[in-house]
């Protein structure tokens, strides 16, 4: 007997909205003339919402491997978009950090970003949406709880 798939499952529903996203936003920054590549964009956002960070976790919390952060970073860091320095804790480390000019560039992606929740909560009105956001924050909130906690069994 086969399993039988949902495709309407929490996970493959999550996948796919990634994917949609991500394919429609790097639609958007790539037809906008930016200047940058939407996998650049993607890094620059993220080191933005991290504030100071190293250069591993933000290549972590992107989903991607270091050495294609490492590659993001140069181009944007040669536009005057981040700076990275050595990390005090650990010299070998490096922080990175959005400049003026990296947020100047933020604010010309988050009208693309806007558009793209536009698109998405059509038929959803403004509560509805407002449930949604928070469910995901909540589930957020227990995956990582999940995983803190399985880290530590597996420390122990």
């Amino acid at each position: 007997m086969r399993y039988p798939i949902d495709p309407d499952s929490f996970g493959f529903l999550v996948t796919d909205l990634t994917r949609l996203i991500r394919t429609e936003m790097d639609r958007l920054i790539a037809e906008a003339g930016l200047g940058i590549t939407p996998g650049d964009a993607r890094t620059l956002s993220h080191a933005a919402r991290a504030g100071s960070i190293r250069q591993t976790l933000l290549a972590e919390r992107i989903g991607v491997e270091a050495m294609t952060v490492s590659s993001s970073l140069d181009r944007l860091e040669a536009q005057g978009l981040i700076v990275r320095s050595a990390d005090p804790a650990d010299r070998r480390a490096k922080l990175v950090r959005v400049t003026e000019a990296g947020e100047a560039m933020l604010a010309r992606i988050a009208p693309l970003a806007a558009r793209l929740r536009a698109g998405a909560g059509q038929g959803v009105s403004a509560e509805e949406w407002q449930g949604f956001i928070g469910t995901l924050k909540t589930v957020r909130d227990n995956l990582t709880a999940v995983r803190e906690s399985g880290r530590k069994v597996a420390a122990e």
